[in-house]
C-alpha cells in the first residue's frame, strides 16, 4: 500500500494536492492535508509535484 507523507508543519491547507490527486486520496482536514483514502493511492506523485510548500516530500510504499 502506498500513501503520501504530509509535513503538517509546512502544510498551509491550500488544497492543491487534493485537486491534483487522481484517486481522491487526500482531503484538507482541520486546515491540513491528510490521506483519507490511502487504499486508493497509486503512488503517482502528483501531490508531491504540485504542493507549493513542499509539505509532501514523498509517497511511500509499504
Amino acid at each position: 500500500m502506498a500513501h503520501p507523507v504530509i509535513d503538517a508543519d509546512e502544510c498551509i491547507g491550500c488544497g492543491i494536492c487534493v485537486d491534483a490527486c487522481p484517486q481522491e486520496v487526500l482531503e484538507v482536514v482541520n486546515g491540513v492535508a491528510a490521506p483519507v483514502n490511502e487504499d486508493n493511492c497509486i503512488a503517482c506523485g502528483d501531490c508531491v509535484e504540485e504542493c507549493p510548500m513542499g509539505a509532501i516530500p514523498e509517497v511511500v510504499e509499504e
